[in-house]
């Protein structure tokens, strides 16, 4: 059903696309939050992501359509961290804005926002191929294409990501 759609939109049927957008929409705002884009943000990366698909849409010619999704929106949300980079230089009050609680109390459990808060201590490095893997159920082979990687650099990430969140893990059991 996928292709057919992606067919259509390419051929301009704004119905095809619109009905990609809503097929895909939750997958890009759970993958941006997990990326820790904060809750107040995610709909406009959700956005952006879906204006660079219409506007891009023709140059997808091959490979999974969500592979070439989460690349874009990877892409998306590394601008946009450099845009609040820029921007927190010039507003240093924008620091202090209350973080993610109102998303994480309405879609996460008191395990979950643990591990989340765990997840987002990662390096980006660890912590995109965790979330792809864990959350969106991409294939090592899938999350290499959206990083620009080898597989075999993927599977190293996923092994130190495991490490070090079991450390943690670990450390915040020895506290309790």
């Amino acid at each position: 059903m996928e292709e057919l759609l992606l067919m259509k939109a390419k051929k301009g049927d704004e119905g095809a696309f619109e009905q990609l957008i809503e097929l895909h929409l939750k997958t890009v705002e759970k993958f941006a939050f997990q990326l820790g884009v904060s809750p107040f943000a995610v709909e406009d990366i959700s956005q952006e992501v879906f204006i660079k698909v219409y506007r891009f849409l023709h140059k997808h010619d091959r490979g999974k359509f969500t592979t070439w999704l989460y690349s874009i929106t990877l892409n998306v949300v590394r601008d946009h961290y450099r845009k609040e980079q820029r921007l927190r230089k010039k507003a240093l009050e924008l620091q202090h804005q209350s973080p993610e609680t109102a998303y994480v109390e309405e879609h996460f459990d008191e395990e979950a926002r643990a591990l989340h808060e765990m997840i987002q201590q990662l390096d980006d490095k660890y912590k995109i191929p965790i979330v792809l893997h864990y959350f969106h159920d991409q294939t090592y082979q899938e999350i290499a294409q959206v990083l620009g990687i080898t597989e075999g650099a993927v599977k190293t990430r996923m092994l130190r990501a495991k490490q070090q969140l079991k450390a943690k893990y670990e450390k915040v059991g020895e506290q309790l």
